[in-house]
């Protein structure tokens, strides 16, 4: 039988990056002690309270249909959320949708066509590639070095840039490196990007997890924000990552041009989830912070584990609830480095492969287990390295 072309583009984009995981998984499984560090998954519970307002509407008899944009409440608390960086902003500059992922492919969407360019860090979050190829569009790298800390650089954005090239996709936080962009590269990069009259789609769903330094977004910079579309959600915040409630924030325009979209996929969002999401949104919860605690001493933790270690380099992390590590100095790429330490620690990580092509000699580490956990984790990972060097 015959298929579209974009099962062929997304081919080897889905489950296959995610094969030490899932070997984990099928062995944690079968009854072998796996440490596992390989997904984003808070090792805190969601708010009680959060789940007593999401059944609550549904009481109230909140599961009927809601409408393409979304629920008027929601969408009022996030207009109220990003007023300090955008004064003038309206519920016309709002979209909900199931999740970040969600949004990403449908703004996507609305702004590649076959054969133009999506300008992202390399390395990258790991379904990055996909949103772009299922719209035909291409990934064009930049580099992020370790020893610039992962921050894209505006020489390294420049030499990027094609004329093909339509879209610059941030993320900061960083996933995978935990890297954080602030107010002056913001606006550097965003000079260039008004330069080549690209649009800027940021990914901040980490926002709120940072230890090392300040969040900026460039909805902030007057002169990027009628080209900037932001993504986020309530999944890394509040721990509530199985409710799959995001929203994307933009110009009027752009959101009247993606509406259809969405309504074409799906149409709403649940008005319980809405709810529920608002009163989040609205709320004082504590949730964030005992993460960014937890997460900025698993840092700590690493580094001391790791230090003095020559064929392991952990990377700078201000913010996420990941941590790379360059494991090049063991001559092992981060795919051996990977299978290797599964087989023969017990240790389960994501090999940078999964990232991109300039993470292939680093692994990622997840930063949401146990500080016991994490520990006994690095202790193996570095017995790794200095049995294979």
């Amino acid at each position: 039988m015959r298929y579209a072309a974009i099962t062929d583009r997304l081919a080897e984009l889905g489950g296959a990056k995610w094969a030490v995981h899932n070997a984990a998984r099928d062995r944690g499984a079968a009854g072998e002690k796996i440490i596992e560090l390989t997904i984003g998954e808070p090792d805190i519970p969601i708010d009680p309270a959060l789940i007593d307002a999401c059944e609550a509407s549904m009481r109230r008899g909140r599961t009927h249909y809601s409408n393409g944009r979304g629920e008027d409440g929601l969408i009022g608390a996030i207009v109220d959320k990003y007023k300090p960086c955008w004064p003038d902003i309206t519920p016309d500059n709002v979209l909900c949708f199931p999740g970040t992922q969600t949004a990403l492919y449908t703004v996507i969407t609305a702004l590649v066509d076959a054969g133009q360019g999506v300008l992202v860090g390399d390395p990258y979050y790991a379904t990055y590639a996909g949103i772009i190829r299922a719209s035909g569009g291409v990934l064009q790298p930049v580099p992020l070095g370790i020893e610039n800390g992962f921050i894209m650089q505006p020489g390294d954005l420049r030499a990027a840039v094609t004329k093909d090239s339509r879209v610059l996709l941030l993320n900061t936080p960083h996933n995978p490196s935990g890297a954080l962009l602030d107010r002056t590269t913001l606006a550097d990069l965003g000079k260039i990007a008004c330069e080549h009259d690209l649009w800027i789609v940021c990914d901040e769903v980490y926002e709120d997890l940072i230890f090392d330094g300040t969040f900026a977004s460039p909805l902030e910079i007057d002169a990027l924000r009628g080209r900037t579309i932001v993504v986020s959600s309530i999944s890394k915040t509040f721990a509530a990552t199985g409710f799959r409630s995001g929203w994307a924030v933009g110009p009027a325009e752009l959101c009247t041009k993606v509406l259809p979209i969405s309504e074409t996929i799906l149409f709403g969002n649940q008005p319980f989830i809405a709810d529920m999401t608002e009163v989040a949104l609205r709320g004082n919860f504590d949730t964030a912070a005992r993460m960014r605690k937890s997460y900025a001493a698993r840092v700590d933790l690493i580094e001391t584990e790791l230090s003095g270690c020559p064929h392991l380099k952990p990377g700078k992390v201000s913010g996420g609830m990941f941590a790379m590590i360059d494991v090049g100095a063991t001559g092992l790429d981060g795919e051996a480095f990977a299978w290797g330490l599964l087989d023969e620690q017990k240790v389960a990580v994501m090999p940078g492969a999964s990232f991109g092509e300039n993470a292939k000699n680093l692994i990622r580490v997840a930063l949401t287990v146990p500080d016991e956990d994490l520990r006994e984790a690095t202790r193996r990972i570095r017995a790794f390295a200095e049995a294979k060097s």
